[in-house]
């Protein structure tokens, strides 16, 4: 679970990476600060997707427990 959580932050951190890298983009007029952007919702929407996984197995595990 530990690596999983893990992985989880990394996209998180990869997303404000992505993030950052589009606003400096808007700020000095880049050409690719909207892919950026679009890459960072991605990235978050995957840790989110990552983080609701794990919870979803660990509920599995309780009620298979009881």
């Amino acid at each position: 679970m530990k690596g999983k959580k893990a992985s989880a932050t990394l996209f998180f951190i990869a997303s404000v990476c992505f993030y950052i890298a589009a606003i400096i983009g808007f700020f000095s007029d880049g050409d690719f600060s909207v892919v950026y952007l679009c890459l960072g919702s991605a990235f978050l929407c995957i840790g989110a997707a990552q983080l609701n996984r794990d919870d979803n197995d660990t509920d599995k595990k309780e009620n298979d427990d009881q």
